[in-house]
């Protein structure tokens, strides 16, 4: 009898273990989002106790990790796709994509034609459009990347006409390769470039269509490559996530917003 009583115990206590953690979020997705999604969660966590796990991996992975319950809620730096909807998107803040060089590249702004030819492979030297007589590095976004998608889109590019030297995941990657690199071109979040270059690191941004990339000119909606970030969700919010989501969404929080050069959402 004694041994039975022990048996049920362990079984309880095993079972116990399987649950799902009540006091734990966990949240994945977009690289962009991540950085200032850490620090909203962890100002979550010292107020109210609830651990929140931050994971990027890239828009893609937000929406497969919902998808699969493996997330409450997914980071996705741009709208919602139209095979996207049976997700609900929460937007929470707008942002822009960038074209950045090494600040000592002396390159005048690029034309749509240009910046194509670049990625394509017709334009392969700076000496064609007025720098230094050296081969361009182009850096592009790897695939499941919503940076990579919105950048193909308004450049009315296929993924198999980009020609790169070198892929990457996370913007951190990215501004690493032109800050590395004088002779190199990316393109990451204007958030992200503006934060890294306001903080010492060799980054120019370029203009688009004649714009600065800007949060000034994002605010006033006169940057042409804009974009919503959006946390996404499955179902029916459970209530720890529709707090922290409230929490974030708080206009208390357009101060954390800004630090990250971010424009906080209006609800």
């Amino acid at each position: 009898m004694q041994r039975k009583r022990w048996s049920a115990l362990f079984l309880a206590l095993a079972m116990a273990g399987c649950q799902p953690a009540t006091d734990k979020l966990v949240i994945t997705g977009s690289s962009t989002i991540a950085p200032l999604m850490a620090e909203l969660a962890e100002r979550y966590e010292a107020q109210t106790g609830v651990q929140v796990d931050v994971q990027s991996g890239g828009s893609g992975r937000g929406i497969s990790d919902v998808r699969q319950g493996l997330a409450d809620l997914g980071m996705v730096s741009r709208a919602l796709k139209q095979d996207e909807q049976d997700l609900t998107g929460h937007v929470i803040a707008r942002d822009g994509i960038a074209l950045i060089v090494h600040a000592e590249n002396p390159v005048a702004p690029l034309t749509r034609d240009q910046v194509i030819d670049i990625y394509t492979g017709k334009l392969d030297s700076w000496s064609l459009l007025g720098g230094a007589d050296r081969p361009i590095t182009v850096v592009h976004k790897a695939d499941g990347r919503s940076t990579q998608e919105l950048f193909l889109e308004h450049f009315g590019l296929d993924g198999d006409q980009i020609r790169a030297d070198l892929v990457i995941g996370e913007n951190q990657q990215g501004i690493k390769a032109v800050a590395g690199d004088p002779y190199a071109i990316g393109y990451v979040s204007i958030g992200t470039a503006v934060y890294e270059a306001d903080h010492g690191v060799p980054l120019r941004l370029l203009p688009l269509q004649g714009v600065p990339a800007s949060l000034a000119t994002l605010d006033q909606g006169d940057y042409p490559l804009s974009r919503e970030l959006n946390l996404v969700s499955q179902g029916e919010l459970q209530a720890q996530a529709q707090a922290l989501l409230d929490f974030i969404s708080d206009p208390a929080q357009a101060e954390i917003y800004h630090a990250y050069y971010f424009l906080l959402a209006t609800r």
